[in-house]
């Protein structure tokens, strides 16, 4: 018996409303700005409060305008509905063979595991925001819909899952909607009704344990809002990639030089750069970018596991913590993720609009299949897969 299911009753973009993440920007304007430019954006209904005619207001004080928006969308033909479907998802990079795959479906909500001793096929592996996930749970009950899809990685069956969406996307024919990203990748759809095809597809996607790659935060909401299923996309290992998941601190209420002073009395080794840093390419050493220097930092690693000396978890416990005094939740903190190089971090601060940038190699697949297999937590914000499954393509009704 498979953890994966067909969405009871699905609505289908026919284009226009696909959008990234409403957690994969470093700042609220952009989501302002994209609202704006496409106001039939599935960011509209997610982020109601960063529409323009409603900046000012609360997140709570908006969702009744994300229900009606939402109820506009589908009256006006933006997405049609469909019974009883997965649906196929193809995302091919520009000017490129290479293809990612998933599969839009729903995954029953108490198979989701967070621990050792706890049963369940879906490993949730990061620690989460919980402001976020109410704002989730929220948004669930005002607008009766889930948006936006947990990305799961089928780790059991995966290669097999792989070639099998490829030659069912292969033979769909022309895609019911398409979508174009910020990095131009195209985001292509095909919904699958009952039959042999769809009954395989969802035995191969729940033909194993299921690491959440993205989507914690949306995870845990299903848990607490109480959905006995949520929407997801099982993907593949051949078709994600891990990038960087860098940090930017608004505000220091230390000066630069105590902040090296404060890393060097922690046990960190702290050089100079003589430009401008990058990110570095694997674990062991981290980047810092104040006051227009850039510094290559060894963080002290401590007694504990894996997790516990990742480079996310020792610039958490060291740095932030340790030497700034800022909980991991504060919001002088911004998490970006690796569609910013490492320059846009560092204009960041040259212009003011930070005081600090760190930069840390991205956590590599075996460290996060190890983390995952041991049942244990990443720190937050620690990977950043990509590409991403657009929010807004597919829509599963729950009211």
């Amino acid at each position: 018996m498979t953890v994966v299911h067909p969405i009871p009753r699905a609505w289908i973009t026919t284009g226009d409303t696909g959008a990234q993440n409403y957690d994969e920007f470093a700042n609220d304007a952009e989501i302002t700005s994209i609202i704006t430019a496409n106001p039939h954006s599935a960011l509209a209904v997610e982020m109601p409060h960063l529409a323009p005619e409603s900046l000012g207001r609360s997140f709570l004080d908006c969702l009744p305008a994300a229900a009606q928006r939402l109820a506009e969308a589908r009256q006006d033909g933006s997405y049609t509905p469909a019974e009883r479907v997965v649906v196929l998802y193809r995302i091919t990079e520009p000017a490129s063979d290479t293809a990612a795959y998933g599969l839009f479906v729903m995954v029953d909500t108490d198979q989701i595991s967070t621990k050792p001793d706890e049963p369940g096929l879906v490993i949730r592996n990061e620690d989460v925001f919980i402001a976020k996930v109410r704002e989730r749970v929220a948004l669930a009950e005002a607008v009766g819909h889930l948006l936006s899809p947990v990305l799961l990685l089928q780790t059991g069956r995966g290669d097999e899952l792989h070639v099998t969406l490829a030659k069912a996307c292969d033979a769909a024919g022309a895609p019911a909607a398409t979508d174009l990203d910020q990095a131009g990748r195209t985001h292509a759809i095909w919904p699958v009704g009952p039959g042999e095809l769809q009954d395989e597809l969802c035995a191969l996607a729940g033909g194993g344990d299921l690491v959440v790659a993205d989507g914690n935060h949306r995870s845990l909401a299903a848990q607490l809002g109480e959905l006995p299923r949520f929407l997801a996309v099982v993907t593949t290992p051949p078709s994600v990639s891990i990038q960087p998941y860098n940090r930017l601190v608004g505000e220091l209420s230390h000066s630069p030089d105590e902040v090296l002073a404060g890393l060097r009395a922690a046990g960190a080794t702290v050089e100079p750069l003589a430009g401008e840093p990058t990110v570095p390419v694997q674990g062991g050493a981290v980047a810092l970018y104040l006051a227009g220097r850039g510094y290559t930092v060894t963080l002290p690693a401590g007694p504990g596991d894996l997790v516990d000396n990742l480079d996310h978890a020792l610039v958490e416990r060291v740095l932030l913590r340790g030497v700034l005094g800022l909980d991991p939740g504060d919001k002088r903190i911004t998490y970006v993720g690796g569609d910013y190089p490492a320059g846009w971090l560092t204009a960041e601060v040259d212009a003011g609009r930070a005081e600090l940038a760190v930069l840390i190699a991205p956590v590599t697949v075996a460290d996060f299949v190890a983390v995952n297999l041991a049942r244990q937590k990443l720190p937050r914000k620690s990977t950043w897969f990509t590409p991403k499954a657009r929010g807004g393509l597919v829509l599963a009704e729950i009211a």
